[in-house]
């Protein structure tokens, strides 16, 4: 049992640092951008099932709440946690809408999307993302393996370099906490 526990600690530090290695400057880019966005009066939309939609609250949490550093809130909705709207949308309009309708409702241009699905191929992580790009939001995902349809479905997609969904979904809350970290320095530099 040993044995296991450092092959599995092991495996995801090693996914870890190939994924940073791999998107270190999309993840620079991406912080700077958010960081705008937010600065301009924006606000952040996150989605996705199951451990990717408490990822997407926990993120939501901390920009809303804070990361690290004692500043204003900043403007973050997670989208799978509105129990009343999710029955709502998935009994009235299908599962498959639970994120495009909620998106349409909340997002405007220049808004920043960041969807989240470890494989890339939810359909309703999908849609998503197309009514994210109709209404003008700027789209990120974070995803795995081979990156699914999603991928190629945003500007700014961060493909975690595993088809385990374990390490995939470590890997994204990684890359959650460093753009949080990222964002508020940004965010607290310029007003100094």
């Amino acid at each position: 049992m040993k044995d296991f526990v450092l092959s599995a600690f092991a495996e995801s530090a090693t996914v870890k640092q190939q994924f940073a290695r791999e998107h270190a400057d999309r993840i620079v880019q991406v912080a700077k951008l958010m960081a705008g966005a937010f600065r301009d009066g924006r606000k952040v939309l996150l989605f996705g099932n199951g451990g990717s939609a408490t990822d997407a609250a926990h993120i939501a949490a901390e920009f809303v709440g804070r990361y690290k550093r004692e500043r204003a809130p900043l403007p973050a909705i997670a989208l799978a946690t509105d129990i009343a709207a999710i029955t709502c949308i998935s009994n009235d309009y299908g599962f498959d809408e639970l994120f495009a309708r909620q998106v349409r409702a909340h997002g405007q241009k220049g808004d920043v999307a960041v969807a989240i699905s470890t494989s890339g191929n939810s359909p309703n992580v999908l849609k998503g993302v197309e009514a994210a790009r109709a209404c003008g939001l700027t789209t990120i995902c974070w995803t795995g393996g081979t990156g699914g349809k999603l991928a190629g479905l945003v500007e700014y997609p961060f493909i975690v370099p595993s088809t385990v969904t374990a390490r995939i979904q470590e890997s994204h809350i990684t890359l959650g906490h460093v753009l949080c970290e990222l964002i508020e320095e940004q965010l607290l530099a310029k007003a100094s």
